[in-house]
């Protein structure tokens, strides 16, 4: 008999790519996260918005919650359908919440959630600990993007970029 084949994975990876511009990433943590069945088929299709979303530590009893992270309803869940942006709980052991409360207790430092994705079938959100940058520290990051998409070369043939200073052929 044959093992069973694995499926691929549909469903696709929500990204905060604002949080790592406005941060500067120091640690990281995988959370389960805890969502009704309407919130999961709106994560699978990607109906999420990560970018206003933030995680705050609650010590008794020791867990995290998701705040202000918008998924979006799901239109055949009818009556019983979700609300948008409510607060949902983050699973993690103790342990990693102390340790993260322990690095948010200092100035400046706070808890946003980088990335949503399913892990063998259960939603997971990658929290990242964050400093926030200011803007001479922005200004660096968008000089060192340039600098190494200059060095790996130029862009392929339908690039905008390279058509604008091009010298048409005569």
């Amino acid at each position: 008999m044959a093992g069973k084949k694995k499926k691929s994975n549909p469903a696709p990876t929500i990204e905060n790519r604002r949080a790592r511009y406005d941060y500067e990433i120091l640690d990281t943590l995988e959370c389960g996260i805890m969502l009704q069945g309407s919130e999961v088929k709106s994560v699978r299709n990607g109906k999420v918005s990560l970018g206003e979303g933030y995680v705050r530590v609650q010590l008794e009893p020791p867990c995290f919650f998701l705040h202000s992270v918008n998924i979006a309803e799901y239109g055949p869940a009818g009556p019983t359908a979700h609300q948008p942006t409510r607060t949902r709980r983050l699973l993690a052991h103790k342990r990693e919440v102390l340790n993260f409360f322990r690095q948010v207790d200092q100035k400046g430092v706070t808890l946003v959630p980088l990335k949503m994705y399913f892990k063998d079938g259960r939603a997971k959100v990658l929290v990242g600990v964050g400093r926030g940058k200011q803007s001479h520290d922005k200004r660096r990051t968008i000089a060192d993007r340039e600098s190494s998409a200059s060095l790996i070369g130029p862009c392929p043939s339908g690039c905008a970029s390279d058509r604008a200073g091009a010298v048409p052929n005569s």
